[in-house]
């Protein structure tokens, strides 16, 4: 969708410079009629309506909405998450390879930026620490391995010590 919505944008951006352009070369070869009273009625502006709405339909209705969760499945494993200066405290810290594991990650003080990094370079995903709400973050791993738990959302003075190791089996 994120393609679709980059080449219509571009379309659409090429068009109003062609458009731009069309008028200031015309504007400067020939005098410039008195000018008439723009009638909200016209058949461009409700094409330019029409065209909107469907755009926006058709590129919003994707998005998730909370209904979709409802029909999720259960993941394989549940770890909870809770963020405090300046660690992380886990339910579990081993999973298993090819298993869909639901983080549900929140925080006893301030907003943490819950992080999970292979070999400290790759970032497989993150999410928010907030008090008082629990996002919750399905992944599968494919590799097994140690994966990296970071925060990056700066917390204080030992942020850059916040971390914790996830052991994929």
């Amino acid at each position: 969708m994120q393609s679709f919505a980059l080449t219509l944008s571009l379309v659409l951006m090429a068009a109003i410079v062609l458009i731009f352009g069309w008028v200031v070369l015309s504007a400067s070869t020939r005098e410039v009629p008195p000018a008439k009273p723009f009638r909200w009625r016209s058949p461009i502006f409700w094409i330019l309506i029409v065209a909107g709405v469907i755009i926006s339909v058709a590129t919003l209705s994707p998005w998730p909405m909370s209904g979709h969760t409802a029909s999720a499945s259960e993941p394989d494993q549940v770890i909870q998450v809770t963020g405090q200066q300046w660690r992380w405290e886990l339910s579990s810290d081993t999973v298993e390879s090819g298993k869909e594991v639901e983080f549900q990650v929140t925080s006893n003080d301030v907003n943490h930026g819950f992080a999970i990094y292979r070999d400290k370079t790759k970032l497989i995903t993150q999410t928010q620490a907030m008090p008082g709400f629990v996002n919750k973050l399905r992944v599968i791993f494919d590799e097994p391995g140690e994966y990296e738990v970071m925060c990056l959302e700066y917390c204080g003075l030992s942020h850059h010590a916040m971390s914790a190791t996830i052991f994929v089996r």
